[in-house]
């Protein structure tokens, strides 16, 4: 399946600080107020989204790292990208 989301992804860097703990990765929303501890798939994610990752490259980095589908990857992905935007997350929008 071939997507056209091919926007630049981003995680806002302002009031948003994080640590890698074991294979968990610990997130601090400072302007929130608000603690997420992310583990499995969102732990394997988040490093591509510091980094600034597009859909496809998510959903292919779990295709290979968990050797699934690739419509198991685009709905985790898409499930894991709402989140984050709702969570106002994202440098911008999604």
């Amino acid at each position: 399946m071939e997507h056209g989301n091919t926007r630049r992804l981003v995680l806002r860097t302002n009031d948003l600080t994080w640590r890698s703990v074991g294979d968990e990765v610990v997130v601090l929303d400072l302007g929130a107020s608000a603690y997420f501890t992310l583990n499995g798939s969102a732990a394997t994610l988040w490093p591509a989204l510091v980094e600034g990752t597009t859909v496809p490259d998510l959903e292919l980095l779990l295709r290979t790292t968990y050797d699934i589908d690739e419509q198991t990857a685009a709905a985790d992905v898409a499930a894991f990208v709402a989140d984050l935007s709702k969570q106002g997350m994202l440098a911008s929008d999604v």
